[in-house]
């Protein structure tokens, strides 16, 4: 694979908060990484040549309508903040949406346009180690290629003084990889899709579900709002 030039740069954690809203979080995360989102916009061959032409198709118009009208009915701070990140970056919200909603649109896609392995289904993995001494998590990021050199890490203060730090992917609601919050909550993410009969058009997306997992008070809080969110495809 030819050398992006991104493979070597070291990762930058942002600080942002106490906002005012979710608007002006995901605002001055878009305006800090603008850069780096329109690099990954623009290298990202799955966005470029599947889900902005499907987009622009009659066919396509229910299932993004289904998405936008359910996510931001059941999350509307995370669809603010999305919507945020789309204006601080200054790139058009509907390419915000598509790479937010990636693995929840990719399913209905005409397969005859498919890119081959464009999004392949074990994108990452985890090795976890406990002992009485310690607990260790390794994740491994594998996942499509136009994310190399287009990451960073959010650390973000919220206005009711819980914090979270997430690994995220430019242009995407933290975290869809891994994170941990202030209440001592931990997780990582790793892709385990369903079978196309359990797939639901239009359900909760991945991303907006792992975003609201980062202000979980606990274990038990994390499986509610998950159990609750009516996914539309897989995770674990």
């Amino acid at each position: 694979m030819e050398s992006s030039g991104l493979e070597g740069k070291e990762l930058e954690i942002f600080e942002v908060g106490p906002c005012e809203s979710a608007y002006q979080m995901g605002f001055l995360i878009g305006q800090r990484f603008s850069n780096l989102i329109r690099s990954r916009l623009a290298r990202d061959l799955i966005l470029q040549e599947q889900l902005l032409p499907f987009a622009q198709t009659p066919q396509a118009q229910p299932l993004l309508k289904a998405l936008t009208d359910n996510n931001k009915k059941n999350f509307p701070s995370c669809w603010d903040e999305l919507i945020g990140t789309a204006e601080g970056s200054g790139v058009p919200v509907l390419h915000i949406i598509l790479i937010n909603f990636r693995k929840e649109i990719v399913p209905f896609l005409p397969k005859n346009k498919l890119i081959s392995n464009a999004d392949c289904p074990d994108d990452c993995s985890d090795v976890l180690i406990v002992s009485d001494s310690m607990a260790m998590v390794a994740h491994n990021e594998d996942a499509n290629v136009a994310l190399v050199g287009h990451t960073y890490l959010i650390k973000g203060m919220l206005s009711n003084e819980l914090s979270f730090i997430a690994y995220t992917y430019a242009g995407e609601l933290p975290s869809c990889a891994f994170g941990f919050n202030s209440h001592g909550l931990a997780f990582t993410l790793n892709s385990v899709p369903p079978i196309e009969d359990e797939i639901v058009a239009g359900g909760i997306g991945c991303n907006f579900i792992s975003r609201d997992l980062l202000e979980a008070s606990g274990i038990d809080d994390a499986v509610t709002r998950i159990h609750s969110s009516e996914a539309s495809v897989g995770h674990s």
